[in-house]
């Protein structure tokens, strides 16, 4: 097999395409021929050491990925050689094999492919969660998602449109804006125009009659915090999701208490563990969306797996609509 190794947690430039020894599934694991594996912003973290997860060195990154079951361990009986599987284990998706713990495979249903598959557990679960369990979305409430080109952005706008909600989709620019009309937002704000110290709260009030939106999605923190918080409904939630500005805000805890509003933290990959039944339900029924088409991962582009330095620039620029996958 060959494989990204990181062998120096410093950056991306540390990481070399090698050739390993393609190993046996133990107990509990499958061994998979990865087809696709996406690029997500904690894939950048993890090898520059600032993630919560430090892994022992060397490692593999690539915290998700799809391919096919070509070995399994001993006591491993709801996989089978030959089957379609998802996966997101943390680490080891970026190569041609790897190992995984059999009971964090999603098996793929017919028609479900590999590079949507690969592209799909972390954008959604999330946003699943944060919405429809964290927030109790309703049908017909106001959900302002910031980041929304994003993956999880986008993956947001499906599911907030899924359950009814009426979306305001905010975005960099006029381009990614139009992409987040075609996904199912109702309006759009342009953070160049509308911006966290001019007139980002004024374009909110606008576009909501001066209610405010009653859920707020917020992946991206910094300097949006503060301003779209002080625009939520009466009895918001604000969902915090990630911090993909880079800076961590701190809110003023009287605006809660003026709105009535709730700050709601969303740790999807807690609660998978704390909650697997939980989360497993909400699989099967985002299994169930995708397949009648309320919800599809947007694909910036595909790249070969050799390519993976150039995908990692690529995501650096913040330009990326959607997902990038890499593909053997």
């Amino acid at each position: 097999m060959q494989a990204w190794l990181c062998e120096n947690p410093v950056g991306v430039d540390a990481l070399t395409w090698k050739e390993l020894p393609t190993p046996e599934p133990q107990a509990g694991q499958v061994r998979i021929a990865i087809k696709a594996a996406s690029l997500n912003f904690p894939d950048l973290l993890i090898v520059q050491n600032k993630y919560q997860m430090k892994p022992p060195l060397p490692f593999v990154p690539g915290s998700e990925y799809a391919g096919v079951v070509e070995a399994v361990g001993e006591g491993v009986t709801h996989l089978k050689v030959g089957q379609n599987v998802a996966c997101l284990s943390g680490t080891g998706g970026f190569g041609t094999h790897t190992l995984a713990p059999a009971a964090l495979c999603f098996p793929l249903p017919d028609g479900f492919g590999h590079v949507d598959a690969a592209a799909f557990i972390m954008i959604y679960a999330t946003s699943y969660h944060a919405l429809i369990d964290r927030a109790a979305l309703k049908a017909g409430e106001t959900v302002l998602i910031l980041g929304a080109a994003g993956g999880v952005g986008t993956a947001a706008i499906q599911i907030a449109k899924a359950a009814g909600a009426r979306v305001i989709a905010a975005a960099s620019t006029e381009e990614k804006c139009a992409l987040c009309k075609a996904e199912g937002a109702a309006e759009v704000i342009n953070y160049s125009v509308h911006t966290p110290t001019g007139g980002l709260r004024d374009e909110i009030k606008r576009q909501t009659g001066g209610k405010g939106p009653d859920v707020i999605y917020d992946p991206v923190g910094g300097d949006f915090a503060e301003p779209a918080f002080r625009s939520i409904a009466w009895r918001g939630r604000y969902l915090v999701v990630g911090f993909a500005s880079g800076p961590i805000p701190s809110l003023p805890l009287n605006l809660a208490l003026l709105k009535g509003a709730s700050i709601v933290g969303v740790f999807w990959g807690d609660y998978a563990r704390r909650e697997p039944k939980a989360n497993a339900a909400d699989m099967a029924t985002l299994a169930q969306w995708y397949a009648t088409g309320k919800v599809k991962p947007v694909i910036d582009r595909t790249l070969p797996m050799s390519e993976l330095k150039t995908a990692y620039a690529v995501m650096g620029s913040r330009s990326v609509k959607g997902k990038l996958v890499l593909v053997n």
